[in-house]
């Protein structure tokens, strides 16, 4: 059957407006996913119809609205497999990445090891040079190869007894690689090191089950998942998250408080202090359901499809240079043209109604890496269109000859 998509853009109030006096084009998902009207309006219900502070009230409100959060807890548990209990949420991605380093820091000593790969968004580097800096942490980097691929064997060379926390992405954000998790977590179950992936982009586009990925902790975000900002997601193994100490202090996370002592919750909410985000929970429950009743594996076709149809309508562009071949990547396009910057190129573009996200994406060791200051990425989601990836090549066409 052929993948709907005019159904799907239909569910997008913000698809059908105009940029400079032309059809939006959006190719940014990568960066933040538009929403479907179904996340608009449960958003627009819990703040009509029975917003209150969440765990705290005995009143009609406070108990529709805990329901409200708690369900959606449960909503995302079962979208990666995993227990209701191993799913704390924070305020995004960057946060909960940070939530572990911190509370795994305070057990590690000079000279222990933390593993990345030179392809890390800055939001699964910097929090591990915190620890670099403040505790003599030494950092280690597995190569990518030239075509975007994980060096696996370099990962693996990299590894040892003194390796303590292994952190990875399961794809990138600039490449679109996936990389072969499943090695790369038994890899490092062997040396007795704790794992950590960002899955920031491929839980949007690849069935992902926490459990069969054998992580100890799993993170991604709402807003890429068609779902609002404000709020991501940290997925810990119960044992992991039940070892890891207290991020923050205040209301919710705490068992007792007295004038001498303290005790904590139990998991998650010892890692949700203060009121949480509760509205955004409640969107991307919205936003959850939303895609699950969605085809979600012709989507993937489709949004590969599209990436494919660029890179034909590109082909012999031999002013182009495409950043990330890797096979079985993500349908996301990064590139550059020679002699053109890649902000005055996303200018151009834009007033063609084309948006593109230009500029080192967070991740200046890959950009370094890969010999470039800066790049443009065209990313592709289920609500593109053939005639938009059509339209974008000719934009691209168009902006060039600009330039020449």
């Amino acid at each position: 059957m052929t993948f709907d998509v005019e159904a799907v853009r239909a569910q997008f109030p913000i698809l059908s407006r105009q940029v400079n006096g032309r059809p939006l084009i959006y190719l940014d998902s990568a960066a933040s996913a538009q929403k479907p009207q179904a996340v608009i309006d449960a958003m627009t219900a819990a703040m009509t119809n029975s917003y209150a502070n969440v765990h705290r009230g005995l009143h009609t409100l406070a108990n529709e609205t805990t329901e409200a959060f708690e369900a959606a807890r449960k909503r995302v548990a079962g979208f990666i497999g995993a227990d209701p209990n191993e799913i704390v949420f924070t305020k995004g991605a960057t946060e909960a990445i940070n939530l572990v380093a911190s509370g795994l820091g305070q057990s590690l000593v000079a000279g222990d090891e933390i593993l990345l790969t030179e392809m890390e968004h800055h939001a699964n580097i910097v929090p591990w040079h915190f620890l670099r800096e403040r505790q003599g942490i030494v950092l280690k980097f597995a190569p990518v190869l030239d075509d975007g691929r994980l060096d696996l064997e370099g990962f693996k060379a990299l590894l040892s007894a003194r390796t303590k926390v292994v952190a990875f992405s399961h794809m990138s954000n600039v490449l679109g690689t996936v990389n072969p998790v499943a090695d790369m977590v038994s890899a490092a179950k062997a040396v007795g090191a704790i794992t950590l992936i960002d899955g920031c982009q491929s839980v949007v586009h690849l069935d992902v089950n926490v459990r069969d990925l054998g992580a100890d902790f799993y993170v991604f975000s709402g807003h890429k998942l068609y779902g609002p900002t404000g709020i991501g997601v940290l997925y810990g193994r119960s044992d992991r998250l039940e070892a890891l100490p207290p991020y923050q202090g205040g209301g919710e996370m705490i068992a007792d408080v007295s004038l001498d002592r303290i005790t904590y919750a139990d998991p998650p909410h010892r890692f949700e202090a203060g009121t949480p985000p509760i509205l955004e929970a409640i969107g991307l429950d919205a936003a959850l359901s939303w895609l699950q009743d969605q085809d979600r594996p012709a989507a993937a076709l489709h949004e590969h499809a599209l990436y494919e149809r660029a890179i034909e309508g590109l082909t012999g562009a031999n002013w182009l240079k495409v950043i990330g071949s890797a096979p079985g990547k993500g349908a996301i396009l990064s590139f550059n043209i020679d002699g053109t910057h890649a902000h005055d190129l996303a200018q151009i573009l834009d007033q063609y109604g084309v948006a593109v996200r230009a500029g080192t994406h967070c991740a200046e060791p890959l950009m370094r890496r890969f010999g470039v200051t800066s790049s443009l990425r065209a990313s592709f989601a289920i609500y593109n269109t053939e005639a938009e990836v059509d339209a974008f090549v000719d934009a691209l066409n168009r902006a060039q000859a600009f330039f020449a």
